[in-house]
């Protein structure tokens, strides 16, 4: 099998978002909406079982705020947190509070001066994933990525494999020829189901979670090199 294009997740495969940026931000928005809620690191890992920022404030109200969910007005207070929460999240990208994993950022490079096809499929908004990228790599890495499936292009969001389908579609490639970068178990399902080979690099939200079929496994200190991935992209089945 030939190597021709690395598939990346974002939040907590590039870079640590959930901890250091969705979070925070979701709380100054909360904040100024006037709302009574805060997430602190523990209690967000557990919301991550969610799977996209509008879904994780609808989860929260339904089981924890009921008066709050009852609102008439709740739609709209829905999506003026989440506006809010995008706009807090972007500064503090833009006061670099939000780094790159290690060696990710050198993986990405490496992997574009070798010549292989860069994409994302997260559901992280379009708006997020290009200033963590223009953040971290400069003010046109967004451009590097041929394919950004981000926010809600699709419906239904990950461990459904619609993300990693419509990916495919758009680079006009077969899964096998791909190599996705995942962080969480959710993801890792998405990946698999979409058939395209996949290496976890676990974050510390994710440690305790199970990634059987992955083709390896990285803990969240562990580095990540284009000659390991072009490795394990060859290896038959999971290690």
């Amino acid at each position: 099998m030939t190597l021709r294009a690395l598939i990346f997740d974002v939040d907590g495969t590039l870079a640590n978002t959930e901890r250091d940026g969705h979070r925070p931000a979701f709380n100054a928005a909360f904040a100024e909406e006037g709302l009574a809620w805060h997430w602190d690191e523990t209690f967000y890992g557990t919301l991550l079982d969610v799977t996209g920022g509008k879904e994780r404030i609808r989860y929260y109200a339904e089981h924890f705020d009921p008066a709050t969910r009852a609102r008439p007005d709740f739609e709209e207070l829905l999506q003026r947190v989440h506006q809010l929460k995008t706009r807090n999240y972007q500064r503090l990208l833009g006061a670099g509070a939000i780094p790159l994993r290690a060696d990710i950022g050198q993986l990405i490079c490496d992997a574009r001066t070798e010549g292989l096809r860069l994409a994302i499929a997260s559901s992280s908004t379009p708006e997020n994933v290009a200033g963590l990228l223009q953040a971290n790599l400069g003010p046109k890495a967004d451009s590097w990525f041929e394919v950004i499936a981000s926010g809600d292009i699709v419906a239904a969001k990950k461990p459904a494999p619609d993300i990693y389908l419509w990916t495919l579609k758009a680079l006009d490639l077969p899964a096998r020829d791909c190599l996705a970068v995942e962080d969480s178990a959710h993801g890792l399902a998405a990946s698999l189901a979409a058939g395209i080979p996949t290496v976890v690099t676990v974050s510390d939200y994710t440690i305790n979670e199970r990634f059987d079929g992955a083709r390896m496994v990285l803990a969240p200190t562990e580095g990540i090199s284009l000659e390991q991935l072009r490795h394990w992209h060859a290896t038959t089945g999971p290690l």
